[in-house]
């Protein structure tokens, strides 16, 4: 980490220690000063978006130099009409308000939601390009992704099977004007 640069670091399931450290601070009826929650219904989603936080304790700070709290943010609820729970866990030095600790969290999900999908589905991150082609391929993902997007597909894996072998359909894509707006 850059000495005196702010942080916001997504604590895996694989780093153990800490992982289990921060559950730990934030497990049962201690008391947590930082609270926040918001809810999101759209996209077939209707989810509650819980954090909880509080400073982090010294021997933290002592093996994650600059870390000011520790955070964890649990979402439940239903997504595509199935139950959904997820818990992931933060450490940062970010001092600021629980709420826009929470909105910070929620934008960096979304950017790992979209890296997720260019490494599973795109397969990103298998590709050993140096150079300028590590750039221009990672270019070309990402405008495929926002042509079957624009084009109105639900899904990157069902847009890329329709146009896979239909070059037609893809020049069609490419081709598509912008609805102009309203």
């Amino acid at each position: 980490m850059e000495q005196g640069a702010d942080f916001l670091l997504t604590v895996k399931s694989n780093q153990k220690t800490l992982y289990r450290q921060i559950a730990d601070q934030l497990l049962g009826k201690r008391k947590i000063p930082f609270l926040a929650n918001d809810h999101e219904v759209s996209h077939g989603r209707d989810i509650t978006w819980s954090l909880r936080a509080k400073e982090a304790p010294e021997h933290i700070k002592a093996n994650w130099q600059g870390t000011s709290w520790i955070a964890e943010v649990i979402a439940t609820g239903i997504r595509d009409g199935k139950p959904f729970s997820a818990t992931h866990r933060f450490i940062t030095s970010l001092r600021t308000t629980p709420d826009a600790l929470l909105r910070l969290v929620r934008q960096r999900w979304s950017v790992e939601s979209w890296h997720w999908i260019r490494d599973t589905q795109l397969h990103e991150n298998d590709h050993r390009y140096r150079g300028n082609g590590a750039g221009v391929l990672a270019a070309l993902r990402t405008a495929a992704m926002n042509l079957l997007r624009l084009t109105g597909f639900g899904s990157i894996r069902e847009g890329l099977q329709a146009v896979m072998h239909d070059i037609t359909a893809l020049v069609a894509m490419a081709r598509r004007q912008p609805e102009a707006e309203p």
